[in-house]
């Protein structure tokens, strides 16, 4: 997906809402574990409640992995079954060596076919370039997280700027707002409007409303830029907003809320 397909789907759906599909399989209603494939069939249920709201789907790839072949794929079932018209993401945070960096790539962009993947960036330019060299697809860097470990390396200054700053600043120039994203944390709100001061035009995806504390409002007060500019992930608030069979409904209420929100600040 393009970048002005994106923007048109955010303002048609009046919605910049990315629903994280982190789907752990001891906390899905117990019913579900009947089901030939119960990963999947959470995902359908949830997909299927709350398409319309959404722009994009984040699949934190962990969850998956963790089950080894099935859950592999259930993850390209999930995949297959999200409408072509919402943005996927591969919440993979891949980055090595160049060559390996392009396997990666092709695994992710090629074999499964997302429109992006998160990428960390600690090993330099030819760690996060086999990404972007993928005409159509979209590399999401790491810049500042939401968790409590950010603290140790990313707010370190040297030169008088601190380390997510100086890999916005490196970072920018190795792509384009037409292939290249940022993570930035909710709870780091406050440091967005310095952050657009730095990537003004560059699409950021944030994690960390809801659950992780951060503000929707505060976020999108700071993170906006004229093209909208922001994916705002919520996970574990849809998803396991209810835990029986009602489960997809409650979600779809969770995310209808959030939507109707982002409708006000749009």
């Amino acid at each position: 997906m393009n970048r002005q397909a994106l923007i048109a789907q955010i303002k048609q759906k009046k919605s910049y809402l990315c629903i994280g599909l982190d789907t752990d399989i001891t906390k899905i209603p117990a019913h579900l574990l009947q089901e030939e494939d119960p990963v999947f069939s959470f995902n359908k249920q949830i997909i299927d409640a709350t398409h319309d709201l959404c722009v994009s789907y984040k699949i934190n790839t962990a969850f998956y992995e963790a089950m080894g072949i099935s859950g592999w794929q259930a993850m390209q079932k999930t995949l297959a079954y999200i409408p072509e018209n919402i943005f996927t993401i591969a919440d993979a945070k891949r980055g090595d060596i160049g060559n390996t960096s392009t396997q990666y790539a092709k695994a992710f962009f090629e074999q499964m076919n997302f429109d992006s993947i998160t990428v960390a960036p600690y090993m330099g330019k030819d760690s996060v370039k086999p990404f972007l060299d993928f005409t159509g697809k979209w590399t999401i860097v790491l810049a500042l997280t939401s968790n409590e470990g950010s603290f140790d390396f990313q707010v370190l200054e040297s030169n008088k700027q601190r380390l997510f700053e100086t890999v916005l600043q490196k970072v920018s120039t190795w792509g384009t707002p037409e292939n290249l994203m940022f993570v930035v944390g909710a709870t780091k709100a406050e440091q967005l409007s310095e952050i657009r001061q730095i990537v003004p035009n560059h699409f950021l995806l944030i994690p960390g409303v809801g659950t992780q504390g951060g503000s929707l409002e505060e976020v999108s007060k700071h993170g906006m830029n004229e093209d909208i500019g922001i994916l705002v992930n919520v996970s574990r608030q849809i998803i396991y907003a209810g835990n029986d069979t009602d489960y997809a409904n409650k979600a779809r209420e969770e995310a209808m809320s959030l939507q109707l929100q982002m409708a006000n600040y749009l």
